[in-house]
């Protein structure tokens, strides 16, 4: 008797362990599926959030969902932003799963991972709100430098256009920790030179259209005085 009780004293700690893990498993699988539940409405509630503040407009304004687009990708960015926080809560309910099953190595992992999409949520905005804004800029030059008489004032506007959409998306690299020092210095310099030479294409535009200005005026003048003729210095 006592050799089978040696025997089977593997089996019974081995069962032990089973039951033991058992619950845990249980409680794991119960906060996954929870998670992915909550995750699916967390996704349309940011969906129909956001496409109710207009994101969306704004977004396809700037020629993000265009870009997207032409690379392949289904949805726009509004259904990019809402897959992310899927993801960020789908990935939340695995930390707490797998927390609770002792496995503090896939914990740590996978919370380097949840810190860094709130990261990515952030450039993703910022690259919104910024390509829209050049695009404003860029339609405001061009038309400026029509107004005036320029030459190439597409060219210029596109300029103006895709300088800060580089600048938006190195903030947006630097959000996520991606691009180093040399890369933004060096893009400063690019940017300064290009600041430099609209400065210069509109000084000289103004100036000819100021000057053309200044010109109607006084002809202006000219002629009422012509009209009005000379003044009378005798009073009757």
């Amino acid at each position: 008797m006592e050799n089978v009780s040696v025997m089977l004293e593997p089996v019974r700690v081995f069962l032990a362990h089973v039951g033991n893990f058992l619950p845990r498993l249980a409680l794991a699988a119960a906060v996954v599926i929870g998670g992915w539940m909550l995750a699916k409405l967390v996704r349309l509630a940011v969906d129909k959030g956001l496409r109710a503040v207009n994101f969306n407009v704004i977004t396809e304004r700037s020629g993000m969902d265009g870009f997207l687009a032409q690379g392949g990708i289904r949805g726009d960015t509004t259904g990019i932003l809402a897959l992310v926080i899927y993801w960020l809560v789908v990935l939340a309910a695995l930390i707490i799963a797998f927390n609770s099953l002792g496995l503090t190595y896939i914990t740590d992992l996978l919370g380097q991972v949840v810190l860094f999409v709130p990261k990515v949520v952030v450039a993703l905005l910022i690259l919104a709100f910024g390509a829209y804004f050049a695009r404003f800029v860029g339609n405001t030059v061009i038309t400026y430098c029509r107004n005036v008489g320029m030459q190439d004032a597409e060219f210029l506007g596109r300029i103006a256009q895709y300088a800060i959409i580089i600048f938006v998306a190195l903030i947006a690299l630097d959000q996520v920790n991606v691009g180093g020092e040399i890369v933004r210095q060096s893009f400063l310099v690019i940017l300064a030179g290009v600041v430099l030479a609209l400065a210069l294409a509109f000084g000289l535009g103004g100036r000819d259209w100021a000057a053309g200005q200044l010109e109607r005026w006084l002809s202006r003048g000219s002629t009422r005085s012509a009209e009005n003729g000379p003044a009378n210095p005798h009073a009757e």
